[in-house]
């Protein structure tokens, strides 16, 4: 085994219980996907895994250290590109020897590795590094290349185990594809927390996390899918039968008491009939009552036990149901033109963003997926779009419509506002305080988290709050424009984006570079940036 792990718990200083006696083994050269829902403490479990944070309780067990990459890197701000890819002491120990210093301390530190330089810089040319100075501050780094540093140092280092937290978030279209070329060539352990699918269906298993249990599928993503709807059917199936079985329940008890009323009666006039004298009527009547109160326990217990297995199926069920919010259908006629770009360009300094002008046209009903690497200028054309950037050349004609913009920061929340006043402020349909809480229910927001401040939301949680208040509000746009959208969404809250734009009629702007949301929201045309 590479790892394994023994009634691990965790609990947060502030007493909540993050997950409780989970229990699982991760064989060598296995690929694995590590799932669940936000908040759920995937990214925590993966600290301990890698010895950053401890345990409340429980142990792991490894074979080997693992090599860890975290999903944020501001920690890292302050080290040189060669301090975060771990190979400063053996580049000063290497030049140092090379220039005649052969101290035992520089030899004992290189440890006879006279071909670092060598690995770093195919490292750094196999992720597209190769013009990095590896003394400047990791801070100078954009997201998606300080993920390319610490995925270099895979390849410098080949260490047995590797942990990765999102390692696509940051990256490009042209990045991404060589991650998922690395994953499927590598022979290490690997453990990934992701929500990008394409990567989760190059894994071989499927782990998914839970309060108090791992459970563990046998395949990849889509297996797990295929694995997930079949529980709920089986689920839903369950919770007819047990209607049916309460209905027929109820009704038998029905019977039982009418049966029981006819027999009193009967029973009385026969008794009177009979000359009985009424103290041992008294006693009869009384052992007739408790056998039938203990009856109508059996039975009520029998009820009981029925209708609370139902609530929780139906709770289950409501867990993995996928909401979405219903657009109106944009009341513009299809093929009018909305935006037309021509020879268009921008300049941040005196060189042209773009090597080409762009020319283009968006029209109602259109679908659009803007691409290019990171660095291209993919969100300064959203921004010249929605007229909030003039451009440096060519023109832009933006017709009269309605659009609804979710960036990368989900400006759209106040992150002053707590929940419930978040979703009040867009109830343009003015639903009473009752009706806003049943919905923020819908959405995965119990009450427990109505008055918490919405910047203590994660991002998935955040994208939820969006789709309850436009589902709160009129809700008319003609256009959706979202840029990278499923950045920080669990798989369970792409889910819901996805069902709400893929039947939105109107036309849909996206920046993204997950091919498995672009696919499943039906793109059909797209604006490459050079």
């Amino acid at each position: 085994m590479s790892i394994t792990v023994n009634n691990l718990s965790y609990i947060h200083p502030d007493k909540e219980s993050l997950f409780q006696n989970i229990n699982f083994n991760i064989s060598s050269g296995e690929k694995i996907a590590l799932i669940g829902n936000n908040g759920s403490g995937k990214s925590t479990l993966l600290r301990i895994l890698a010895v950053e944070l401890d345990p409340s309780d429980g142990e792991v067990i490894y074979f080997d250290k693992p090599y860890y990459i975290p999903q944020h890197f501001g920690q890292y701000n302050d080290l040189t590109i060669s301090q975060a890819l771990g190979v400063d002491g053996k580049l000063n120990a290497l030049h140092a020897i090379l220039d005649g210093d052969t101290s035992m301390e520089n030899l004992e530190c290189l440890d006879d590795d006279w071909n670092v330089e060598n690995r770093i810089d195919a490292a750094l040319l196999f992720w597209g590094l190769q013009d990095l100075d590896l003394s400047q501050p990791m801070r100078n780094l954009s997201g998606g290349e300080k993920t390319k540093v610490f995925l270099s140092a895979i390849l410098i280092h080949s260490p047995a185990i590797i942990l990765l937290d999102e390692p696509s978030n940051h990256l490009d279209l042209e990045s991404r594809n060589l991650l998922y070329q690395f994953i499927k060539k590598s022979k290490a352990t690997i453990l990934v927390v992701s929500h990008d699918r394409t990567l989760l269906n190059l894994l071989e298993r499927t782990m998914e996390l839970r309060k108090d249990t791992v459970d563990i599928y046998g395949g990849n993503y889509d297996f797990y899918e295929i694995q997930k709807e079949e529980k709920i059917n089986a689920l839903q199936a369950q919770l007819e039968e047990n209607e049916k079985t309460l209905k027929l329940a109820r009704q038998k008890a029905r019977d039982i008491a009418e049966q029981k009323q006819k027999n009193e009666v009967r029973g009385k006039k026969q008794k009177q009939k009979a000359g009985i004298p009424r103290i041992a009527m008294g006693m009869l009547k009384d052992k007739a009552e408790q056998s039938g109160a203990k009856l109508r326990n059996i039975q009520n217990e029998k009820l009981n036990d029925i209708s609370d297995s139902n609530k929780l199926i139906r709770q289950h069920i409501q867990k993995e149901k996928i909401l979405k919010v219903d657009f109106h259908t944009s009341n513009l006629h299809s093929g009018k033109i909305l935006i037309e770009a021509k020879d268009l360009n921008f300049s941040y300094t005196e060189q042209p963003l773009w090597s080409e002008p762009l020319n283009f046209q968006v029209r109602s009903d259109d679908r659009i997926r803007i691409i290019g690497n990171n660095g291209a200028g993919k969100t300064t054309l959203i921004k010249i779009i929605t007229g909030k950037l003039e451009p440096s050349a060519g023109s832009v004609f933006i017709a009269d419509f309605q659009s609804l913009y979710i960036d990368q920061e989900y400006s759209i929340i106040d992150n002053e506002l707590s929940v419930f006043d978040q979703v009040e402020k867009f109830n343009e349909r003015h639903l009473l305080e009752h009706e806003l809480k049943i919905l923020l229910h819908r959405y995965q927001f119990p009450n427990s988290v109505w008055n918490r401040k919405c910047i203590q939301l994660s991002g998935g949680e955040k994208m939820k709050l969006i789709l309850c208040c436009l589902a709160v509000s009129n809700n008319m746009p003609d256009v959706v424009i979202l840029d990278e959208p499923t950045n920080n969404l669990d798989i369970h809250s792409q889910k819901i984006l996805i069902a709400s734009i893929k039947d939105f009629g109107g036309s849909v702007i996206v920046i993204s570079h997950d091919q498995s949301f672009i696919d499943e929201i039906h793109v059909n045309q797209t604006i490459e940036l050079n």
